[in-house]
């Protein structure tokens, strides 16, 4: 529950955080970074309290530019820079029309919203700043009276669970969690020949590919686009070790000698200039353009920014980030066309130890991955991302430990992680053979990155998408999303679930049903096809006993009698049989109670679930009608004690039940 704080004057009670006080344990998480130098230095003010006339924005917008604090976060402003570019993105992220200072409706509270793991998060947070000696101490706009950059600042400090969380990161995380985008880091550097790179274990330095600004000229006036030092670069004496800032814009200039340069404007989130460079304001490199030229182009250059050309560019900086663009429609925009990707799907998995998380393809037990369906209807671009959940453990509603400490490696917050794609017929194909063959496509090396991104033309067809990490047994969990310009699928293939443990005050009895889905006359396929009711179909009984019914009390798995190189898409409902019908006269609009869906091609398919007492029935059957197997159907029901004693005496009871065909009425 939110708590009011108590206002003084006589006005209205303000907003006060419980979830994110104006504590230590909002700024310091482990006292690891320079901010530990703070403690005990930093009070808390309100807007007002700073400045008598507080707002969110100032008049002149280029004014509301972030401007870096004493917190080492420039890889976060990088970002909220793009957002200035971007009315719509900066609307998502901090919502219109919230009452600000002087509004009558001001309590003291602004909202943002985050993208999170496939979803927009909101986040609320109270007005209350860290500041030293009464001015902000942390990030703020380069007005002194405008305040959104040090609020949203806040709210994503509240959402990884203190400030110090901010010190150091990657612009392509920011850039995702503040667009729902996609993001790529390129190399700027020499990383020798691709054949020297074709290593597993150097892949976080493997799949940053050199960047060509001629390849994003069709999105240069709309993609994202930081650049980085991971040492100090020469220009810029000041520099020191990792530090982001922002290409403003990028143009090729005449020269009056003949020929072109290119030069970009770059913005420093530190608010200062200090670039030793050809094209600082009394630069030599002025003279070799039209003066009227290098008149109007030094005029843009606001506070913090200044120009270079694209040989100082590329040899100064180490890396840049590509931030994709988003249409008004909402459509991703591909960085490497300009074309709109106007269909998409994203589905999540996981990585679990001893059961899906096989390792790399070096690995004996690398097809034991998650695995995904992608159906490309016709020829088109897609791009496939793999985004893996950062390591944190849950506190509070966002606060956030690490699960591993402090003193391990850089890497301990994520996976190595890759991306492989391969082209397989219909419904056919042998997956250890096929995984023997070089993938269609692939992000190649692992990558100790939070999201990697695989592109390509792909032909219509079926392809088989494996993620993987490194290591085996590295547990994560992780979403896949895929964006492309024409009709695309995704579903999961699912792979046979781990044995659950048997509960200890309880037993289980297991009935197998024998049955066959024959052309014709019981294949019905799945519940899109009208003939779905002509599939085989399973009646079974739930006991009205307590102790029977709480938890996990069915177990269902059906296995399909065919050779791994000839699978069908498999699945199943259960449905409700009511009192009064039998199995036959079950409506053909009644929803199913529970399904092991989408149907996929494996071995088997289970599900474990809670059914209250009542009368049930399975049906199984394949995506499609008319595809004919033979396959088993496995029912365990938990049965109490003094059953199973009785039975103990009879020896164990195992059922051989033939199917009843549910035919059309």
């Amino acid at each position: 529950m939110k708590e009011e704080g108590k206002a003084g004057c006589g006005g209205p009670a303000l907003f006060e955080d419980p979830d994110f006080p104006c504590e230590d344990s909002a700024l310091f998480s482990d006292s690891s970074t320079p901010l530990a130098r703070l403690r005990g230095d930093i009070t808390w003010l309100r807007p007002q309290e700073i400045c008598q006339t507080p707002a969110l924005f100032p008049s002149n917008i280029n004014l509301g530019h972030a401007k870096q604090g004493l917190l080492g976060d420039c890889w976060f402003l990088c970002a909220c820079t793009f957002l200035l570019k971007n009315k719509q993105l900066l609307n998502k992220v901090l919502p219109e029309d919230q009452p600000e200072w002087g509004d009558s409706r001001y309590r003291g509270s602004f909202y943002f919203r985050f993208w999170q793991q496939g979803h927009w998060t909101e986040v609320t947070v109270d007005d209350r700043l860290p500041c030293i000696n009464s001015a902000l101490c942390f990030s703020r706009c380069h007005s002194p009276t405008a305040f959104w950059v040090a609020l949203v600042e806040k709210a994503y400090a509240k959402l990884h669970g203190s400030y110090e969380r901010l010190w150091a990161g990657q612009v392509s995380e920011a850039l995702v969690d503040l667009t729902g985008s996609l993001a790529e880091r390129w190399s700027l550097g020499d990383f020798g020949s691709e054949e020297k790179q074709q290593t597993e274990q150097d892949s976080d330095q493997f799949r940053r590919r050199r960047l060509d600004l001629n390849l994003l000229n069709p999105v240069k006036d709309d993609c994202a686009l930081s650049c980085s030092t991971h040492s100090t670069p020469g220009g810029l004496t000041e520099l020191d070790q990792y530090h982001a800032l922002t290409v403003m814009e990028w143009l090729d200039v005449k020269k009056v000698s003949g020929g072109e340069v290119r030069l970009l404007r770059i913005k420093n989130p530190w608010g200062r200039r200090y670039w030793g460079g050809a094209w600082v304001w009394s630069g030599a490199g002025w003279g070799s353009v039209a003066p009227d030229c290098a008149s109007e182009l030094q005029t843009r250059v606001a506070e913090g920014e200044f120009w270079l050309d694209e040989a100082e560019f590329m040899s100064q900086f180490d890396d840049v980030t590509v931030g994709y663009p988003i249409s008004e429609e909402g459509y991703l925009k591909s960085i490497y066309t300009g074309n709109l990707l106007t269909h998409s799907h994203q589905l999540a998995g996981r990585w679990v130890k001893g059961h899906s998380a096989g390792g790399s393809r070096n690995c004996s037990s690398y097809s034991s991955n998650p695995k995904f369906w992608l159906k490309v209807c016709e020829r088109g671009e897609v791009l496939v991302s793999l985004l893996q959940h950062q390591k944190w453990r849950k506190t509070v509603k966002y606060a956030q430990t690490p699960l591993v400490d402090s003193n391990t490696t850089k890497h301990q917050h994520y996976q190595a992680i890759a991306l492989h794609l391969w082209k397989v017929e219909k419904k056919r194909f042998n997956l250890s053979r096929m995984l023997n063959k070089p993938p269609r496509t692939s992000t190649h090396c692992h990558a100790y990155e939070r999201e990697v991104v695989l592109h390509g033309q792909l032909e219509s067809g079926y392809y088989l998408l494996i993620p993987s990490t490194y290591q085996p047994g590295a547990e994560a969990r992780f979403l896949i999303r895929v964006f492309s310009s024409s009709s695309i699928s995704l579903s999961a293939l699912k792979s046979p679930a781990p044995p659950l443990p048997l509960t200890a005050d309880s037993e289980w009895e297991t009935s197998i049903f024998r049955g066959s889905w024959v052309e014709g006359s019981t294949a019905g396929g799945s519940r899109n096809f009208l003939s779905h009711w002509q599939n085989p179909c399973f009646p079974f009984t739930v006991s009205d006993d307590p102790a029977v019914t709480s938890g996990v009390n069915v177990r269902i798995t059906l296995h399909q009698s065919r050779a791994d190189t000839d699978l069908l898409p498999i699945g199943f409902h259960i449905y409700k049989v009511l009192e009064g019908q039998s199995e036959e006269t079950i409506s053909r609009d009644e929803d199913p109670v529970a399904s092991c869906v989408p149907h996929c091609y494996t071995l088997e398919a289970s599900l474990a679930c809670s059914l209250p007492p009542g009368a049930y029935a399975i049906v199984p059957s394949t995506y499609q009608p008319d595809c004919s197997a033979n396959f088993t159907l496995s029912l365990a029901r938990r049965i109490q004690r003094k059953v199973v004693k009785s039975q103990e005496r009879l020896g164990k009871a195992v059922q051989e039940v033939s199917h009843i065909s549910l035919m059309q009425s």
